[in-house]
């Protein structure tokens, strides 16, 4: 039997629909253990905000637990923990409702009775999905064309990745020598020339570009004929860029000119003036909370290691211009009588005071008047040292590409990586940093900055 076979994008929207419904549901239900509020649809009629801003929260907080990843709605006790800390979320929330909107009845009945029948609804929802959506007939059939270098990666990322969004079919040669080069165990199914009759034979429904040199002519028209049979038809890096949250360079090739944000939406005076507004407001914000620590704060770090407070640093900005960077001082005032240095796991230059601000990342609230000033944004990739800039820039491929847009506090590359202390780490951050830049929306910030925080208060910062 052939059922929905959901791209990941498909997986997250589909599971996002379940969750909202759950929640509504059960403050429906939840009003409804008072007699004047019987379950009925009307309620959203005469009350939407009791029923909008929750969801709000919900979508929120689940996107920054990442609920809608693989590697947690698919993994069941990870799922189910992060799950009750979303409704944890959302339902303290509730408590301020009558506060914003007009008054919830009886508080206590809302709270128990919702958050009870809510919880019933929604881990029911998501482990029947849990079952369902790993089945193999739920997942898209994968056919990747080509058994080259990238082709291998995509290999070992679709077996270690824990969303089973697709299910790995196999390879096809581009030659018609009847073996595979020697150490890779790809599942091989035939060559270039049979393109055709295996996609159709496996009932494949995405095809997988990953050839190392020009395809033949009457390939082209091969996969013309599959396009118009239905058969998705993807490069290799916007697969991997699908599923991994970052676009590897490594691997791009030709199709450098389509993977890469060439035409990036901040270059667009509307997206920027937006960006800019939603920088200035958070820092106000920012700076309102930040500045009555300052002087507890300033006070322990001359305390812990007597010397300045605040520490500068030449940054590279947009467009490759230089900035003083402002920051907390978070290590021995003579950290770097040695010239530039990277910071290390478990850095002896680190004081005591310095791994607590690295932690909750209050040494880095001096940004605010960067951001102020317009050198930095809220989010965006790291600054560099204008010395590791030049340095990497010539061994690490468009590595200057991370300058088409203001360096932030908070990153896409910071929370799914953490911190460089190498050129190893710095070349694998710059695909989340490219992959930040391409995507680049309003929504994915505050989920950026949702993240940042829930890192910053369970103290998961470096």
């Amino acid at each position: 039997m052939r059922f929905i076979r959901f791209s990941p994008g498909e997986r997250k929207l589909l599971l996002c629909l379940i969750d909202l419904l759950a929640l509504n549901l059960g403050l429906m239900a939840g009003l409804s253990l008072r007699p004047e509020y019987p379950f009925s649809f009307d309620l959203f009629k005469k009350h939407p905000l009791w029923f909008a801003l929750p969801s709000l929260v919900w979508l929120l907080s689940s996107w920054a637990l990442d609920l809608y990843e693989g590697e947690v709605s698919f993994s069941l006790p990870r799922l189910v923990k992060r799950l009750f800390l979303s409704a944890v979320f959302t339902f303290s929330f509730l408590l301020l409702v009558p506060y914003l909107t007009p008054p919830l009845p009886q508080r206590r009945h809302l709270v128990y009775g919702a958050f009870g029948i809510f919880l019933l609804f929604i881990f029911g929802g998501r482990i029947i999905c849990w079952f369902l959506l790993r089945h193999p007939s739920f997942c898209r059939r994968l056919l990747v064309v080509g058994i080259g270098k990238g082709a291998e990666a995509l290999f070992h990322l679709l077996k270690e990745a824990s969303n089973p969004s697709y299910q790995l079919i196999g390879f096809l040669k581009e030659t018609e020598d009847p073996n595979p080069p020697e150490g890779r165990l790809f599942p091989v199914l035939g060559s270039l020339k049979e393109l055709k009759e295996i996609a159709l034979k496996e009932k494949v429904d995405t095809l997988v570009l990953a050839p190392e040199g020009k395809m033949a002519g009457e390939i082209i028209q091969d996969l013309q004929d599959l396009l118009e049979l239905g058969i998705r038809i993807i490069p290799l890096p916007h697969l991997f860029e699908e599923i991994s949250g970052r676009i590897p360079i490594e691997l791009i090739g030709e199709s450098w000119l389509v993977s890469l944000p060439l035409d990036h939406p901040l270059n667009r005076p509307l997206h920027r003036a937006i960006k800019r507004g939603f920088d200035i407001i958070l820092a106000s914000l920012g700076l309102i909370f930040f500045l009555p620590l300052l002087p507890f704060l300033a006070l322990l770090i001359y305390l812990d290691h007597p010397g300045p407070i605040f520490y500068t640093q030449l940054r590279v900005g947009r467009n490759g211009r230089l900035f003083k960077l402002y920051k907390l001082r978070s290590m021995i005032p003579e950290a770097e009588k040695k010239g530039p240095q990277w910071a290390q796991k478990n850095d002896p230059r680190i004081t005591r005071i310095g791994r607590f601000l690295r932690r909750t990342h209050l040494d880095e609230f001096p940004q605010l008047f960067n951001i102020i000033k317009g050198d930095m944004s809220v989010v965006g990739p790291r600054p560099e040292r204008p010395e590791f800039v030049e340095e990497l820039s010539k061994e690490i491929p468009f590595f200057r590409l991370r300058h088409m847009v203001k360096p932030g506090m908070a990153g896409w590359a910071l929370v799914k990586y953490g911190y460089a202390a190498s050129k190893e780490d710095t070349l694998f951050k710059l695909q989340y940093d490219l992959y930040y830049i391409k995507n680049w929306s309003l929504w994915l910030d505050i989920v950026i900055l949702l993240k940042t925080v829930l890192d910053a208060v369970t103290l998961r910062g470096r």
